[in-house]
């Protein structure tokens, strides 16, 4: 396997990119993207750290992240398994990227840009529900935002492809085969559900 390691080779294996995929990209949030971002329950939020990357998927039952003005986004940090990837990249190194699904669209919405933690009370109390509010909000300033054409989504089938989770391995089973038994997978899978639901907010 030999490495392409110029861009000079890189390019020479692609085309020019196309009016629409050169001008679709914005430095704020216009009001058709801001639709499809307020309508996304779901999106992956990238962040890169001294030890590599972390992608992280972000969801909610609502809209995953709050629009402030056409420049910033709030996403709260909900209850998760307290690894914390995400936040110790920002803290470190604020570069952000988020892709937006909202279901059932071959669309995807891509923000790049530049985010901060806050643990300011107001802003975490504005997003309470249930008694609980996030420990801490995610604050990003969007340095260019654009949409990502359909060809992924329809080439997977994402949304049209039926039920495919069918035979795969549990989070149970790859616990136990990453411990070689040392957690009992069946029980983790077991007790999963009842977990999840005090835990979600």
């Amino acid at each position: 396997m030999t490495p392409i390691t110029s861009l000079d080779a890189l390019h020479s294996l692609y085309g020019t990119p196309g009016q629409a995929a050169t001008r679709k990209v914005s430095p704020r949030l216009i009001p058709t993207y801001r639709a499809f971002i307020e309508r996304s329950r779901f999106c992956v939020l990238t962040t890169a750290g001294p030890e590599g990357t972390d992608g992280s998927p972000r969801g909610d039952d609502g809209p995953v992240v709050r629009v402030h003005d056409d420049h910033t986004l709030l996403l709260p940090d909900w209850q998760g398994n307290e690894r914390i990837d995400s936040l110790r990249n920002i803290v470190r190194d604020g570069r952000v990227s988020l892709m937006f699904l909202v279901a059932g669209s071959n669309t995807a919405m891509r923000v790049n840009g530049h985010a901060i933690i806050t643990d300011d009370e107001p802003l975490r109390a504005s997003f309470a529900r249930g008694g609980k509010q996030p420990r801490t909000v995610i604050v990003v300033t969007v340095a260019e935002v654009y949409s990502q054409c359909a060809r992924a989504l329809i080439r997977a089938e994402l949304w049209t492809g039926g039920d495919q989770s069918q035979g795969l391995p549990s989070v149970g089973d790859m616990l136990r085969d990453i411990t070689e038994g040392g957690i009992d997978g069946a029980a983790y899978d077991a007790s999963w559900p009842a977990r999840a639901a005090k835990t979600m907010w």
